[in-house]
């Protein structure tokens, strides 16, 4: 059994789970609100066009390349609430630089860059460790509804977090609206204080080194089917959400004219179909099945994706809250489903490096994509970047399609 495991009552009546979901939903909540303020400081206050805004979004994923594997490794040697909260006491520290070089008079696009790679570097241990940590909270039974659980925090703090962003950003300006970010990071670290379920070492006296666990990390994901058409569906899905990630906020503000607030707006709108799939998880999880649910998701969903570069000035504003709801949902299913499925298969030891391996795979595709779109952006324009990113998130279903889990009813049985 999990160390701390919930009481018969279920999760919401779980101590520690809830503290953990509460420290995510704040943070989260918090990085929404910098999702919306960091692109506007630079096409506001620093009048970035398309390419800027494209090395912005990838200096805030590139991260995953750098250090993702390794950063596996050191995540099962360590505490993995230790790694959480530090991650957010560096992250805080990086983003309150950025209203204080504002307050200066010194604030650049380099910074910019800087500050979101740094934060990005923060990201990659809070996430590698946060997947590897939940395992340890609850038993295996209840990843499904943890994880599920903690999207739909995720989703509902993507919900509130937009709009609190647009207006702090009319209401302050984009670079002081910053630091609400900054201290969410700081509320996140204070709540994983609070747990109380121990947690020994993880260090090895017999530790084979970091080559050697990063390759072990490795051989555990590629020998495993199921696991590379996972990593491989999601990193083409990732790579094409990141297109229109870096082009959406200049598409909205400068093309289609979007205020601030109502650009904040139009996100949070959108990120309502992310609340709704994370409570779609579990009643589809018992009518069915836990592992089809997996490519059920993107399929049944993702095409609704197309509806976005429609979008334009009146009621066709419209296209993009449309087609970002119904795309949230089968994002939310299909990250729960599969996240449940490599937690359920992976023994502890080997957690950490397995997250860290596929998010090195998955978001290392997102720099790449970002890229691409700035570049597309400013050749053909953001509207151009946008079919490109639209239509490769379709496509990247089709791996789910040759998998064994279209023959999969449910999760197989835990690893030892």
């Amino acid at each position: 059994m999990a160390a701390g495991l919930a009481e018969p009552r279920g999760l919401l009546r779980h101590r520690d789970f809830m503290l953990l979901f509460g420290a995510e939903s704040v943070s989260v909540a918090g990085s929404q609100i910098g999702m919306v303020a960091l692109p506007l400081v630079a096409i506001l206050t620093m009048h970035a066009g398309a390419l800027e805004t494209g090395l912005l979004t990838a200096a805030q994923t590139s991260a995953f390349v750098l250090i993702g594997l390794p950063a596996g490794v050191w995540v099962d040697r360590l505490r993995r609430r230790t790694v959480m909260i530090t991650a957010d006491l560096a992250r805080a520290a990086l983003l309150f630089s950025i209203p204080l070089a504002f307050w200066l008079g010194g604030l650049t696009l380099t910074q910019l860059y800087v500050v979101a790679l740094g934060a990005s570097i923060g990201t990659v241990f809070f996430e590698v460790a946060s997947q590897s940590y939940l395992p340890t909270l609850v038993d295996r039974d209840q990843l499904v509804d943890g994880n599920g659980k903690l999207e739909t925090s995720r989703a509902g703090a993507q919900v509130v977090g937009p709009s609190v962003g647009g207006w702090l950003v009319g209401l302050v300006t984009a670079p002081v609206a910053i630091v609400a970010d900054a201290f969410s990071f700081l509320a996140s670290a204070a709540v994983l204080s609070r747990i109380r379920v121990g947690e020994p070492q993880r260090a090895r006296k017999d530790s084979p080194g970091l080559i050697r666990e990063i390759r072990e990390g490795l051989r555990h994901v590629f020998a495993e089917r199921i696991l590379r058409m996972i990593a491989l569906r999601s990193a083409l899905a990732n790579l094409s959400y990141s297109a229109v990630l870096a082009v959406q906020a200049l598409f909205l503000v400068s093309e289609v004219g979007l205020s601030p607030m109502a650009y904040g707006a139009s996100l949070a709108a959108g990120a309502v179909g992310g609340l709704c799939g994370g409570m779609l998880v579990k009643p589809l999880v018992k009518r069915l099945g836990s592992a089809r649910i997996i490519w059920l998701g993107p399929v049944l969903f993702q095409p609704f994706a197309l509806l976005i570069p429609f979008t334009g000035q009146g009621a066709k504003a419209g296209f993009f809250i449309v087609g970002s709801f119904l795309t949230s949902i089968g994002v939310v299913v299909y990250n729960v489903s599969q996240i449940s499925f490599r937690q359920a298969t992976t023994a502890s030891e080997m957690q950490g490096r397995m997250n860290a391996t596929m998010r090195f795979l998955v978001w290392g595709a997102m720099p790449v994509g970002a890229l691409a779109a700035g570049l597309v952006g400013e050749m053909y324009g953001v509207r151009a970047a946008l079919w490109l990113g639209v239509s490769g998130l379709v496509l990247s279903t089709l791996p789910l399609l040759f998998s064994p889990l279209v023959r999969m009813h449910d999760l197989p049985d835990s690893a030892s």
